[in-house]
């Protein structure tokens, strides 16, 4: 958008920064009631509008507890066409419990996955059914102050930091930037590995952390191409795919897509990018134009690479194989912590829940 016509947005942008703030100044004086649970309940989530990674960090909260406690997610499930509390299962669908959820599902089957948009509901729901659960983890709950989480964690991306971002419409921000004091953790996200020990200390500096909160930075590493359906099938190195000049056509519906665009393209300059809006519905007329595209492209040595997240809803389409072989590939992330802090990372967390779980709590 034009800077003179975003401008005309400034004027919104103060009303809806009114109305949020008095929405926070209700609950801070407990006019509006938020429910404090008695077991561990962390919040990953974000004051921004966008991808800030907030899925992946619930993945590795939750890769790194199972095994050690019981573990439930809850998501609101965005983009599903139901909105009572569900539980995700392996044999969900995206269009009833969110491809997200399903993603976290399929990564940990041993995790509780649930969704409900009354978050409070949610679990009392999951507690209900597994009152032996000894964490419970909000996906994306920041905003959602009816649930008073026991430890909150705030993700800010380091290219657009909340210090340098403002109200929508006029920026991305759900809410003023100074409401990050609520968290208990800021990880600034998405940042690069070789972030400088300089530049670290600029950017805590600029967002001026309270005394009780910890500072981390993450990064995102990418993994080789997995087969979309076969996952035991042997897949080819994004190296390999460079050395033997494949065709790639790169399909994308997420938020931020050009950070995976610009991985790929250290290895190979043969992408065509078919993007789509993040959430995106793959429908059977995406698939022809995706087949089309595909068919395209000017080489029989070619692949289909997608995003992990994608990948949940295109492995829903009927006979997406069959009309486009068996080289269709999704690229796996995981997150990493910078400065050798992912141990300190660790203990916060662990000790956090041994010391709150249910069998520790006194009534």
């Amino acid at each position: 958008m034009k800077k003179p016509l975003k401008i005309l947005l400034f004027p919104l942008a103060l009303l809806y920064g009114f109305i949020i703030h008095l929405r926070n100044w209700l609950f801070n004086l407990r006019i509006i009631k938020s429910v404090e649970f008695g077991f561990p309940v962390i919040s990953v989530g974000n004051i921004g509008v966008g991808g800030t990674g907030k899925t992946p960090h619930t993945e590795y909260l939750v890769g790194l507890l199972t095994g050690k406690f019981i573990v439930a997610v809850l998501s609101r499930g965005y983009g599903r066409n139901t909105r009572e509390f569900m539980f995700v299962e392996n044999s969900s669908t995206t269009l009833s419990v969110g491809d997200e959820p399903l993603q976290i599902k399929k990564k940990y089957p041993e995790a509780i996955v649930a969704v409900d948009r009354n978050r409070v509901n949610g679990i009392r729901m999951i507690r209900e059914a597994f009152p032996e659960v000894n964490v419970i983890i909000l996906d994306d709950a920041f905003q959602h102050r009816y649930v008073t989480p026991g430890y909150n964690i705030l993700l800010t991306s380091h290219d657009n930091l909340i210090t340098r971002d403002y109200l929508i419409p006029f920026g991305r921000l759900r809410e003023h930037r100074k409401n990050k004091k609520r968290a208990d953790m800021i990880l600034v996200s998405k940042s690069p590995e070789a972030l400088s020990p300089l530049d670290r200390r600029m950017i805590v500096k600029e967002i001026i952390p309270s005394a009780h909160q910890h500072i981390y930075f993450t990064s995102v590493r990418y993994g080789d191409p997995v087969h979309l359906i076969d996952k035991e099938v042997a897949t080819v190195t994004l190296e390999e795919i460079g050395e033997m000049e494949t065709q790639v056509l790169l399909v994308t519906g997420i938020a931020s897509p050009d950070p995976l665009a610009d991985h790929l393209n250290k290895f190979t300059d043969r992408i065509t990018h078919l993007k789509y809006p993040d959430h995106h519905p793959f429908s059977q007329d995406d698939l022809d134009q995706i087949v089309s595209v595909y068919n395209s492209l000017p080489s029989e040595n070619k692949c289909l690479i997608t995003t992990e997240k994608d990948s949940v809803r295109l492995m829903e389409i009927p006979n997406i194989v069959q009309l486009l072989g068996d080289r269709i590939f999704y690229i796996p992330i995981w997150i990493i912590f910078l400065n050798n802090d992912e141990v300190e990372f660790n203990n916060y967390i662990i000790d956090y829940v041994g010391k709150n779980k249910p069998d520790n709590i006194i009534s």
